[in-house]
């Protein structure tokens, strides 16, 4: 019966995963092919604007952009359920190869900062949670604070003005040198940059979450049982706080991803750094539809796995959450 139970419960959140990315698929289709622009001059380039009408009709033909939207649909997803999301109008090859040289770049900062800011925030939020008031505490939540309001775009334009123009300390854009993509220390000095304005716009609003997660814990009434029995302070908060703790710290972090995910993107473009947002970037300016439906979608699968792994791991870290919606959904047949 359990195996059951199990099988039917990932065959919900299955269905509940691909009927989200259908419709995602359809939402990000149709709003690009009605959004304002031509495609040609992403494909042609400036011999676009030069094109009679005849010409016209029949790259739009080549293109396959000369029938209505649902059926340009129709045919994209026979094509994707196949495995062939079409080539890139802008790179002249297939959407899948453009983006295999990209992804590896995105990877590296998106996955060295979420690390970093997790890290840095579970430490921080301790911290805070030690030193509760004092000091220490008021200046990270003040610093943070503001911090954390700046802009990323601004902020990335603040440090490369200050370190690439006027120090010319570290470069202000791409992945590694010219000519050097071997070259260890050359990427690292090119992630610097990018990776401080992620970690620093992120970091504390999630060291805030667990500072006010770790005090909540600090204040229950099992908290001022260890303290009557005699325990200190630190095997309170460690042993017993934080262990609490942890498992919405998990969850969060699960959750976390797509906001983690935006910030990348834009910190990307900003810096010309060459991964799936600046890819992004580029699709949507010049109308590279078979690229942008691509990167949409996996970028989409990434959020809607991330949102529905966060709430599996608090039912099954917290089975009071399974409970209460079982209990909801039979008030809510018997309504």
């Amino acid at each position: 019966m359990k195996r059951y139970d199990f099988l039917v419960y990932f065959g919900k959140k299955a269905m509940l995963f691909f009927l989200s990315i259908f419709l995602l698929s359809v939402f990000v289709f149709y709003i690009s092919r009605l959004a304002p622009g031509d495609p040609l001059l992403s494909y042609y380039g400036e011999r676009a604007e030069r094109l009679g009408p005849q010409e016209r009709e029949w790259a739009e033909k080549r293109l396959g952009l000369n029938e209505s939207v649902t059926v340009q649909y129709v045919r994209w997803l026979k094509n994707a359920l196949r495995g062939d999301f079409g080539i890139s109008y802008k790179y002249k090859m297939e959407v899948t190869e453009v983006i295999k040289g990209r992804i590896g770049n995105t990877l590296i900062l998106g996955g060295s900062g979420f690390l970093l800011i997790f890290g840095l925030a579970l430490l921080t939020g301790i911290l805070c949670a030690w030193r509760e008031d004092g000091i220490l505490d008021r200046i990270l939540c003040k610093v943070g604070t503001v911090v954390s309001c700046i802009p990323e775009f601004w902020l990335s334009l603040v440090l490369i003005l200050i370190f690439s123009v006027n120090l010319r300390w570290l470069p202000s854009s791409g992945a590694g040198a010219a000519g050097a993509a071997d070259d260890f220390c050359g990427r690292i000095r090119h992630l610097i940059l990018p990776l401080t304005v992620i970690v620093a716009e992120h970091l504390w609003y999630y060291a805030y979450l667990i500072r006010n997660r770790l005090l909540e814990e600090m204040r229950a009434d099992y908290v001022l049982l260890a303290k009557s029995k005699g325990l200190n302070k630190r095997r309170i908060l460690f042993a017993h706080c934080l262990r609490n703790a942890v498992p919405s710290y998990i969850s969060l972090m699960a959750v976390s991803v797509p906001h983690i995910l935006g910030g990348t993107y834009i910190v990307e473009t900003v810096f010309s750094y060459p991964g799936l947002g600046t890819l992004s970037y580029e699709s949507a300016r010049y109308k590279d539809y078979n690229l942008l439906m691509l990167l949409c979608i996996l970028s989409g699968a990434l959020v809607i796995f991330c949102s529905i792994a966060a709430k599996a791991i608090n039912e099954r870290m917290d089975p009071r959450t399974g409970n209460r919606n079982i209990a909801a959904g039979a008030e809510v047949q018997r309504r």
